[in-house]
């Protein structure tokens, strides 16, 4: 890879990672459009340490109380708004990691193609103009008892299909759900951490097990401009979000699917 290369891959790994808009699709356009390779396992784990870094930082004083609390109550401490959070997070998490395991293969074989990207990207574009232009949106996570957190996190394994956006799919469930955008937003968020986290260490263990050989500055490059644009996404995405809606990136994934599909077809 170039160093023009990186810099362009790591940032849209970066931004598209938690806007509603699939990472799976961005990526795809440079291989399309500029006749690009894949960018390979050790770059996938850079932009993926970036991305990690990002969100925990961004939300470290959650963690830090969400941690305390969950431990107190393990020990016999009284429940908590940020243990049950803590609890949601964990169940959540389950399906992903069950049926993440379990069906891997299978998305690998069968659906990693521009055409798949293409359709996936208008479906899930579709379905979340759905849920935020009908869901109620009145609720915050005080209101997510452990049904509906399970029911997100069936919602975040089809994210396992490329093109439709683990951010735009948990968001979207939480909307249906009746939770407002920002919570919706800041719950998918903070899901993303162990979801990210476990795609970095499988990715890490295939990446030890290959005798590919390890640019460390493409490394460093990739997972500090993955980690700048990652951070601004966050912060932006969650000052404007109740402003601004989900019709924005709605539209552009449509654009984005039929422009895919022109491409392709």
């Amino acid at each position: 890879m170039t160093l023009f290369e990186v810099v362009i891959l790591a940032i849209i790994q970066g931004i598209t990672e938690f806007l509603p808009i699939s990472s799976s699709a961005h990526l795809l356009l440079p291989s399309i459009l500029l006749g690009w390779k894949e960018q390979g396992l050790a770059f996938d784990v850079a932009v993926h340490i970036g991305s990690l870094t990002a969100v925990v930082i961004y939300f470290r004083h959650d963690l830090w109380g969400m941690t305390q609390a969950w431990t107190r109550q393990l020990v016999g401490g009284k429940a908590t708004a940020e243990s049950q959070l803590a609890w949601w997070l964990i169940i959540a998490t389950l399906p992903a990691v069950v049926l993440g395991f379990l069906g891997k293969s299978l998305v690998e074989e069968f659906a990693r193609s521009g055409l798949v990207i293409a359709f996936t990207t208008i479906v899930f574009g579709a379905l979340l103009w759905l849920a935020d232009s009908r869901a109620k949106q009145a609720e915050g996570l005080k209101s997510l008892g452990w049904k509906k957190a399970l029911t997100i996190g069936f919602f975040q394994v089809l994210a396992m299909i490329p093109g439709t956006s683990r951010s735009g799919i948990t968001i979207t469930a939480g909307l249906l759900l009746g939770l407002d955008r920002y919570s919706a937003a800041r719950f998918s968020f903070l899901l993303s951490i162990p979801t990210i986290l476990g795609a970095g260490v499988l990715l890490g263990l295939d990446l030890l097990s290959t005798s590919q050989a390890v640019d460390w500055s493409m490394i460093v490059s990739g997972t500090l401009l993955s980690f700048v644009s990652a951070y601004a996404c966050i912060y932006l995405f969650l000052s404007w979000i109740e402003r601004i809606g989900m019709l924005p990136f709605v539209i552009y994934r449509l654009l984005l699917g039929v422009f895919l599909l022109v491409l392709l077809l």
